[in-house]
């Protein structure tokens, strides 16, 4: 968790340094982007919150997705990461990129992560 706070505290800093805000929508990380997010002090300043959306029952109601945006997707892809980042923009209208982590099975697709929270990057800019 120590990996996960130190990168957390990064990414909180650039957050408040541009004065933007953040959303999150996990899956398989079962909320640890968020908790990370809010072990930093000050978090208010930059998270304005997320969800687990680890079930097809949570994706349809938290996320409203229904199951015909989801045919030909697969839980664990960009085009699905990119889905709940669009999602979770229009529901939460954060001012930064929205990103959702992906499951670790992928390490084609890591980030320079720890390999715990290897996540897809799907930046989606707010409109605001």
């Amino acid at each position: 968790m120590n990996a996960l706070i130190s990168i957390a505290e990064q990414v909180a800093a650039k957050l408040i340094a541009n004065k933007q805000t953040i959303a999150v929508a996990e899956s398989s990380t079962g909320g640890l982007i968020s908790a990370s997010l809010l072990a930093v002090p000050g978090a208010s300043a930059y998270f304005l919150g997320g969800g687990v959306i680890y079930t097809r029952d949570a994706r349809r109601a938290l996320m409203d997705i229904p199951d015909d945006a989801m045919r030909g997707l697969r839980s664990s892809s960009e085009p699905y990461a990119q889905l709940l980042a669009r999602q979770i923009r229009e529901r939460s209208r954060p001012t930064g990129d929205c990103r959702r982590p992906a499951p670790p099975a992928r390490p084609a697709t890591a980030t320079a992560m720890p390999p715990a929270i290897a996540a897809w990057q799907s930046p989606v800019r707010s409109s605001k």
